[in-house]
């Protein structure tokens, strides 16, 4: 990974961006300025911003000899300090480029690395991204740059012996295989956590969507939160939850999940679906959708395709147009409202369309719970106990035996617990 400890260490850098058959120079452009945003999160400038058409990958440079020559000389007219690809680059192509510029060079893959190591809190997100930190960097032992925690000074690492690269490589893979038993311990302890979140009575909402769409501001408006806002790609990365008290008088639960992003690094999935499964575990989803981009059709599909691949695509899903105090073209609204015919238009900053958004949450939170009618003799007291507890109680009374007669609102997926005592 690239030195991140001094601010002045990478402070101007070139991003390189591909088009080919299957990525067209618009699509190109907008992947660009999309690692730009994930730069500026990173704090490191941007100076140049160059595409490549690319047809035929080389093995060496990724692009042929003339077009890498063309780049490491740009980059030495503007004084740059790294090159960065929107693009993986393999362990050696990554080595010839910082053989042949003598420059820090990383890939779409590194930088978001680094910015989930930066953002991740909780104890998984940790252990997950420190994962895919150390599986990403043992091919790359013999680079020029290393890993921030191991640098000792100096533009880059030379001379490192054939038998200190070995060790290094044993102490990694020890380090993984100890990594990969940590996360296991704490994949079980949130199997228990999840069984005991099962039992709860009280409807559950993530509120998912594009990174810097709006999510943790809908949040906070709704119930009053101060969840970290930036104009940042992934401000937040560990999941927030918190209480929202419904209009009629139901309480729920909303969690703001961590952004979605293209070309996610293969080796960062799980730490993702980690920080996502508040998403796979909720009875229903809000997408918002940053509707000032003019790429919120891609968000939305990209978004989608994600949830799907958690298997969360068949969840209860209400779009959010977010932003729409500063969208408010009748063409694109028309166009929106054709992608998704019951998107909801709100400006979560200002408040605008909170209330039909509300009405709509409120609406769905009733699909979450069912009206039974229940008899509960004298003895199980601790049944009716459980009622009030886990539902809300709209009617009661009792025969002159003690017997009580109750008509409850419970989630559905308490039923089990009350079978018994359900009158059909």
């Amino acid at each position: 990974m690239f030195e991140t400890k001094n601010r002045n260490f990478l402070d101007r850098a070139i991003i390189v961006g591909f088009h080919d058959l299957m990525v067209s120079p618009a699509e190109a452009s907008e992947h660009l300025s999309e690692l730009q945003e994930l730069m500026r999160t990173l704090g490191i400038p941007v100076i140049k911003e160059i595409t490549v058409s690319l047809r035929n990958p080389s093995p060496k440079f990724l692009m042929g000899s003339g077009k890498a020559e063309e780049i490491a000389n740009i980059a030495k007219e503007m004084k740059a300090d790294s090159i960065v690809f929107d693009h993986d680059l393999s362990p050696s192509q990554q080595r010839n480029w910082e053989k042949f510029t003598k420059l820090c060079v990383i890939d779409r893959q590194e930088v978001i690395l680094e910015i989930f190591a930066r953002r991740a809190s909780t104890r998984e997100a940790v252990l997950q991204v420190e994962l895919a930190r150390m599986q990403y960097s043992l091919p790359r032992l013999t680079r020029a740059w290393t890993h921030f925690s191991r640098q000792t000074g100096g533009k880059f690492v030379k001379g490192a012996g054939e038998q200190q690269i070995e060790i290094d490589r044993r102490i990694i893979k020890h380090n993984i295989s100890q990594l990969q038993k940590d996360l296991e311990e704490v994949k079980q302890q949130r199997i228990t956590q999840r069984k005991k979140r099962e039992k709860t009575s009280t409807p559950h909402a993530a509120i998912v969507g594009y990174t810097n769409a709006g999510k943790s501001s809908l949040l906070n408006k709704l119930t009053g939160a101060h969840v970290l806002v930036e104009d940042k790609l992934f401000a937040t990365l560990d999941p927030t939850t918190r209480h929202f008290t419904l209009p009629n008088n139901q309480n729920i639960l909303l969690t703001d999940t961590v952004g979605f992003v293209r070309k996610l690094p293969h080796a960062l999935v799980d730490a993702f679906k980690s920080t996502l499964e508040e998403a796979v575990l909720a009875d229903f989803i809000v997408h918002v959708l940053d509707i000032s981009s003019q790429y919120v059709d891609e968000h939305w599909k990209t978004t989608l395709s994600v949830l799907s691949e958690l298997g969360a695509g068949d969840k209860d899903i209400i779009t959010v147009f977010n932003k729409s105090d500063v969208a408010e073209d009748p063409l694109l609204r028309s166009k929106l409202k054709a992608l998704q015919p019951d998107g909801i238009f709100i400006s979560a900053k200002t408040g605008l369309g909170l209330d039909k958004l509300v009405s709509e949450i409120t609406r769905r939170t009733r699909n979450t719970t069912e009206i039974v009618r229940m008899r509960i003799p004298p003895a199980r007291h601790d049944i009716i106990a459980s009622t009030h507890k886990n539902g809300k109680v709209l009617d009661s009374k009792y025969d002159d035996d003690g017997t009580a007669e109750l008509m409850v609102s419970i989630p559905k997926s308490l039923r089990r617990m009350f079978e018994e005592f359900i009158c059909e």
